[in-house]
């Protein structure tokens, strides 16, 4: 992540510790806490008691979970284009539909590919689309959750937008919990690396129960989710 220009830090800060009657802290290290239980949660999981844990959760909160190979991912597409009411559809800018062998299948079926350059008119695609194509960056077995790092070209227009969005999730990419998700954040930025600046964790449709506790849904997002688990690994 691009650092910005922070501006009256120093003052801003020196007057909290004012307050609290105290020296202002110049170095904050985080705590090595004796014990860590976050960490023991499924971690005897084989990767493919994962895969199903990420199946069973993300079916309970209303996904629809279909499992595939890579040879008969674009078949699966095809089955998701069809149940899911076709065009209009838009799908992310990611590389990784080329490395999936997905752009055939994409143009043929003329989804609208995410173009940041175009101001507006993407974000329009994504209103009036069926269906919202893109990748999850890291699958949380113990919610069904997956996660989407925005930026130019992965747009969470894509994921919100759209009635249903549709979700490639490879095997590999699943992990018990968020504690692993975000130890994986917290990784890249002590390595000094660019990462998103806006990281969705996305657990099924969109839904709300809070008037009179009758549930709702499609009332911030999606109507529906599908999960589309590649087994890659």
């Amino acid at each position: 992540m691009h650092k910005g220009t922070i501006h009256n830090r120093d003052k801003f800060l020196g007057n909290i510790a004012d307050k609290l009657g105290r020296e202002r802290k110049t170095n904050v290290s985080r705590p090595d806490w004796e014990h860590q239980p976050q960490w023991a949660v499924y971690q005897d999981h084989t990767r493919d008691e994962l895969c199903a844990l990420f199946h069973k959760n993300s079916e309970e909160k209303g996904t629809h979970v279909l499992e595939t190979t890579m040879d008969q991912l674009e078949q699966t597409i095809v089955y998701v284009m069809e149940t899911y009411g076709g065009a209009p559809m838009v799908a992310t800018d990611d590389e990784r539909f080329k490395a999936f062998g997905l752009n055939a299948v994409m143009a043929t079926n003329d989804v609208h590919i995410w173009d940041a350059g175009s101001g507006s008119a993407s974000i329009e695609q994504a209103k009036q689309a069926n269906i919202g194509f893109l990748f999850s960056d890291a699958s949380l077995a113990e919610s069904g959750t997956i996660t989407q790092f925005n930026g130019r070209n992965i747009a969470r227009s894509v994921s919100l937008l759209p009635t249903t969005y549709a979700a490639i999730v490879p095997k590999s990419t699943i992990v018990p919990r968020m504690t692993q998700a975000t130890a994986t954040i917290h990784k890249h930025v002590d390595d000094g690396e660019d990462i998103s600046p806006y990281i969705n964790f996305i657990t099924g449709p969109s839904n709300s129960a809070d008037i009179e506790m009758n549930m709702v849904v499609g009332v911030h997002g999606p109507v529906k989710a599908v999960h589309i688990v590649v087994l890659d690994a």
